[in-house]
């Protein structure tokens, strides 16, 4: 399902939280369009979260698994709408080599990613009205460990081909499962 939105992909002065991996990471797409940095897919998450009346009409609530649903569909990005329950969360996994960033549009989430060897993992509370933009080699987990649901908006450019599920044990992450498109 594809919606017609009218979003910009003009870049805010504010830098990405990691930056852009060179272009043919895996994941790539392979087409013809430039995949998006993490600026310019932090203003589309940014603007959509702003505009609750062009999506809160979709939204779901669903018990078993985090309930999510694509938005966009353009050769260059993709843009996702997410609903969380309390407890609900991604468990740590990677994009597949393509660049994204996430607006919690209600609620809050809290996000964990892996430092260098002297930070080990860290842990971001990430409100509503706060946004996250990342580079293609990123990984993290996003949970909701608040009392209430909460919403997110969701960009990826090259749109998503496949991403890898990680365990996070003492030892570091390590490779659990490989998700397709076919798998959403």
């Amino acid at each position: 399902m594809s919606l017609d939105f009218a979003l910009p992909v003009s870049a805010p002065d504010a830098p990405a939280d990691t930056p852009d991996a060179p272009s043919g990471v895996p994941g790539d797409s392979g087409g013809t369009a430039r995949p998006l940095s993490p600026n310019a897919l932090r203003a589309i998450v940014r603007d959509l979260a702003e505009q609750p009346d062009r999506w809160i009409h979709r939204v779901r609530l669903a018990t078993g698994d985090r309930w999510y649903e694509r938005l966009v569909s353009a050769e260059d990005h993709e843009v996702w709408l997410i609903s969380w329950l309390p407890g609900q969360s991604t468990g740590f996994h990677d994009h597949g080599g393509s660049r994204g960033a996430f607006a919690v549009a209600l609620g809050e989430l809290e996000e964990l990613s892996l430092g260098g060897p002297e930070e080990g993992l860290l842990v971001r509370r990430v409100p509503s009205g706060g946004v996250r933009a990342f580079g293609a080699s990123y990984l993290h987990d996003v949970r909701n460990t608040s009392a209430g649901p909460a919403v997110t908006i969701h960009a990826y450019s090259p749109p998503l081909g496949g991403m890898t599920r990680y365990d996070l044990r003492a030892g570091g992450l390590v490779r659990t499962a490989e998700e397709g498109p076919e798998q959403w």
